[in-house]
């Protein structure tokens, strides 16, 4: 099988609404169409590598690109296609080389040891692809009311489920191809756009007692309900991301050399990694006052103008003491989101790289909310009041990993637009620097 064949991205705003419907207007015929768009993305976002780039693994955290397309077919196999029929499509062996976390479902490869994984090989994982395609074709296409109701929610949460794996798919790549000395391009770049930054202003939010969560309407995940009161103080956000700019100068102040500005585990975190500047920029060798960095469209110099990105919570909470502000909370950064547009630099533009603004923004309004870069919170990732995860292996799909972990929110560059909204929760532990993250400063009143 030619495994670079693969059809083009869908173009932005060409995807069924479903995911963003509720799930008591679902049909088969629009999960089918729905769960074609999602699985054909994947694939095109697989479509630039050679056989070589599917089976590398740059570090414990990263995947191989092969292992997303297995597991991501694993996980309808799993909790779809057996519980209809119990029959089993891959090899016996498959659920122990692609099960991701799922203790409940059996042992499995551990997880720094994917890249070893040269077999099962990219044409046979394509062909498994395929055969788990076919029989979820025809499940849906004989779907009765009664097994929607029974299984449904479970081909949604495996859709929402394979769109965190898009992004991951090319958070891994980035990381991988940054590592070797070739420094391969992913897909070149359309090119950069936008203004130069202006200065920031503060948007003020009074203090109140307010709703976060989903409210249900939609598809959500779990860590998302149930919807709750908060109580939040008068705050300030700022109305645009920090760029690389301003952070180049909290390096030339010697940021990442003053303790002072830095958690104990955060200055520690610094020391052992040795980190002097975000992951992936370097110094230009023939000047050291000029820097580079490395996109999926391969090393270029810096854009002081486009907002920094792949700098860990640490390093963003320090900034933010540099800059005699701080990070917002969770609650404070949902407050300032309701009612604002998700719109923005996604997946589907395919830009692959967080963009500069194209203009200010008008008075009042926020810019850059969603896209771009994930926006650490001082927030830990933990339960909503009242939380339950749902029974069985699914459960763990998210409760089990609240504990050590920081909340991000907005989506980011490659992040699909239809699975963001202003209630999502990433969360990823404050040391991690790989994913698209990135800052934008709160302040008290």
């Amino acid at each position: 099988m030619d495994t670079k064949a693969a059809p083009a991205m869908t173009p932005e705003g060409s995807e069924s609404a479903l995911l963003d419907g509720e799930l008591d207007r679902m049909t088969a015929e629009r999960l089918a169409a729905r769960y074609d768009e999602v699985r054909r993305r994947t694939t095109s976002i697989c479509a630039p590598l050679e056989t070589e780039d599917y089976v590398v693994q740059s570090m414990p955290d990263a995947s191989p690109a092969k292992w997303h397309l297995a597991h991501t077919s694993w996980f309808f196999e799993t909790f779809v296609l057996k519980p209809a029929s119990a029959e089993e499509i891959g090899s016996e062996k498959y659920s122990y080389l692609f099960n991701s976390y799922y203790n409940a479902i059996g042992e499995r490869t551990p997880r720094g040891e994917r890249g070893l994984l040269s077999r099962p090989t990219v044409a046979e994982v394509y062909h498994y692809r395929e055969a788990i395609d076919k029989r979820m074709k025809t499940l849906l296409e004989r779907a009765d009311p009664a097994l929607l109701e029974r299984l449904g929610a479970s081909i949604v949460l495996g859709l929402n489920h394979e769109q965190q794996h898009q992004e991951l798919i090319l958070t891994d790549l980035k990381s991988m191809f940054a590592r070797n000395p070739l420094r391969p391009v992913y897909r070149e770049s359309r090119g950069i756009g936008g203004a130069e930054a202006y200065p920031v202003h503060w948007l003020r939010y009074e203090e109140g007692l307010r709703r976060i969560g989903s409210e249900g309407t939609g598809f959500a995940f779990d860590n998302e309900l149930p919807r709750h009161s908060v109580f939040v103080q008068s705050f300030q956000l700022a109305d645009r991301l920090v760029t690389n700019q301003e952070f180049y100068a909290f390096i030339n102040d010697g940021g990442y050399d003053q303790p002072r500005y830095w958690l104990s585990d955060g200055w520690a975190a610094r020391n052992s990694h040795g980190w002097t500047a975000p992951l992936y920029w370097e110094r230009d060798q023939s000047d050291a006052r000029r820097w580079r960095i490395m996109t999926l469209a391969g090393l270029r110099e810096l854009e002081p103008n486009e907002p920094v990105c792949h700098v860990s919570y640490y390093e963003a909470d320090a900034f933010a003491r540099w800059a005699e502000a701080r990070l917002p909370s969770e609650a404070e950064w949902e407050v300032a989101a309701e009612g604002v547009e998700v719109q923005g630099n996604f997946l589907e533009n395919e830009q692959f790289h967080p963009q500069p603004l194209a203009a200010a923004n008008a008075e009042g309004r926020l810019g850059q909310l969603f896209g771009d870069v994930w926006e650490w919170t001082r927030s830990p990732y933990s339960p909503y009041p009242g939380y339950r995860p749902a029974p069985g292996a699914l459960g763990e799909y998210n409760g089990k990993f609240m504990c050590n972990q920081l909340v991000l929110r907005g989506g980011s560059c490659v992040t699909p637009r239809s699975h963001i909204r202003s209630t999502y929760r990433n969360f990823f532990p404050p040391d991690a620097r790989w994913q698209f993250s990135g800052i934008r400063l709160a302040n008290d009143v």
